[in-house]
C-alpha cells in the first residue's frame, strides 16, 4: 500500500510538505504543489482521513442545515457548498430541520460534540444550544449563516440585499403600469420576508401607491399561494389587483394556478412575478419573471467564510452581500387597463411604461435583463 513516505520520496519533498499540500494547499508554492499532486495521482495515494482527524482533532466535516430540504432552492445552495468544501478538504453533512427549533438544536449538538468542525445554517434562527459557544468564542466560533441576514444573530453571513431585490420587482410592475399589486409574503417571523416586504413598500411609497398594495401571508409553498391568490383574485371592481408579487417562485406557480382556476390568464389578466429563479422558472407556462439569486455562490461563499474561521485566517469580510438580478420573462406585461381607466403606455410618475414593441424597465438596484 502506498504511504505518504513513498509520495514524499518520489516528489523529492518532506512528508510534512505532502501533508500541507493535501490539507492546506494554499500554503505551498504552486510548482511544488503541482509536483506533489502529480505523484499522488500516479501512485494512487489516498490519505487516511480517520487517522489524520484523530491527530489534528479535526472531523474534516462541515454541517449544513436547511429548513426544508424539499425546497429546490436549497438544492443549488447545497451543491455550491459541497463543491467549495471538497476543494478545501471537507465533507458536508446535510441536516433537514423542517423549521423545528428542537431539530435545529439536535443537529447543532454535533458541533458541540466535535463530530463536525463547523456549522452553516440556512434558516433564520441560531440554535439555542450554540449561544454559549458564540458568547465564549465570538468571531472565532465556527458558525456561518447563509441566505438570511440578521445583525442580531452575530455570526458571519452570505445573502443578497432582499429589500433592494424586492424593490426592483415592484418597480418593474409599476413601470409596466400596474397600480393595484397583490403581495404574497413568507412567514413574517423570517428576516427575509420582513426585508422583502420593506423593499416592496418602499418602492410603492416612491410612487404614491402604498395604499394600493394588497398584502397576504404565505409560507413559501405553492399551496399557500394558491389559497391567498384565490382570495386576491376574488376582489373585483375598483382596486382589483392586476399583478401579484410572490416572495418565492414556488408561490408564484401557485398564484398562476389560481389565476387559471378562476378562468383568467397570466399575464393578460394578471401578471405574476416570483423570487429565486428556480431551474423550472424559465420552462413554466408562461415563463416566470423573477428575481434571480446566485444560489450556488451563496453556498460556496458560506463555506469559504467558515473555512477562513477554521484556519484562523484574518478576514475583514464578515458579511457578504451578493448581486441579485431581475429576470424578465413572459409572466409580466402591461395591464390592459389600469384601475383609473388609463391605457397602458401612459406616463406614470415621469416613467414611460411598456408599449407595443417596446419595453423600458427602470433598474433601481442590482441588474435586470430579458430572457
Amino acid at each position: 500500500m502506498t504511504t505518504i513516505i513513498d509520495v514524499a520520496a518520489l516528489a523529492g519533498v518532506s512528508t510534512a510538505t505532502v501533508s500541507r499540500v493535501l490539507s492546506r494547499p494554499e500554503r505551498v508554492a504552486q510548482h511544488t504543489r503541482e509536483r506533489v499532486l502529480a505523484v499522488v495521482r500516479t501512485l494512487g495515494y489516498a490519505p487516511n482521513i480517520a487517522a489524520r482527524s484523530l491527530r489534528t482533532l479535526r472531523a474534516a466535516k462541515i454541517l449544513l442545515t436547511v429548513p426544508d430540504i424539499s425546497n429546490p432552492f436549497f438544492a443549488s445552495v447545497i451543491r455550491g457548498a459541497e463543491e467549495a468544501a471538497r476543494d478545501a478538504g471537507y465533507a458536508v453533512v446535510v441536516g433537514d430541520t423542517r423549521h423545528d427549533p428542537e431539530v435545529e438544536d439536535q443537529y447543532a449538538e454535533m458541533l458541540s460534540r466535535r463530530e463536525v468542525d463547523g456549522l452553516i445554517f440556512l434558516g433564520h434562527r441560531l440554535p439555542a444550544s450554540l449561544k454559549p459557544l458564540l458568547s465564549r468564542d465570538g468571531a472565532a466560533a465556527p458558525i456561518v449563516n447563509g441566505c438570511e441576514y440578521s445583525p442580531d444573530i452575530g455570526v458571519p453571513s452570505v445573502h443578497i440585499d432582499n429589500a433592494a431585490a424586492s424593490s426592483d420587482a415592484v418597480e418593474h410592475l409599476v413601470a409596466l403600469g400596474h397600480r393595484d399589486i397583490g403581495i404574497i409574503t413568507g412567514p413574517t417571523i423570517s428576516p427575509i420576508s420582513r426585508d422583502r416586504l420593506a423593499g416592496a413598500m418602499a418602492a410603492a411609497e416612491r410612487h404614491g401607491l402604498a395604499d394600493h398594495l394588497h398584502l397576504c401571508i404565505g409560507d413559501y409553498s405553492a399551496a399557500s399561494a394558491f389559497i391567498q391568490a384565490t382570495e386576491l383574485i376574488a376582489r373585483r371592481g375598483p382596486g382589483a389587483v392586476t399583478a401579484i408579487f410572490c416572495f418565492s417562485d414556488e408561490m408564484a406557480l401557485g398564484a398562476i394556478s389560481a389565476i387559471a382556476e378562476a378562468g383568467l390568464s397570466c399575464p393578460d389578466d394578471i401578471s405574476v412575478i416570483g423570487f429565486d429563479d428556480l431551474p423550472f422558472a424559465r420552462f413554466f407556462q408562461p415563463a416566470l419573471t423573477t428575481i434571480a439569486q446566485p444560489k450556488g455562490m451563496i453556498g460556496r461563499r458560506a463555506v469559504e467564510l467558515l473555512v477562513d474561521i477554521l484556519r484562523d485566517v484574518d478576514s475583514p469580510t464578515r458579511h457578504v452581500t451578493l448581486h441579485h438580478e431581475l429576470i424578465i420573462r413572459d409572466s409580466t406585461a402591461a395591464p390592459a387597463q389600469d384601475s383609473s381607466g388609463s391605457m397602458a403606455g401612459d406616463v406614470l410618475d415621469g416613467r414611460k411604461v411598456m408599449m407595443a414593441g417596446e419595453t423600458h424597465i427602470p433598474a433601481v438596484s442590482g441588474r435586470y435583463r430579458n430572457r
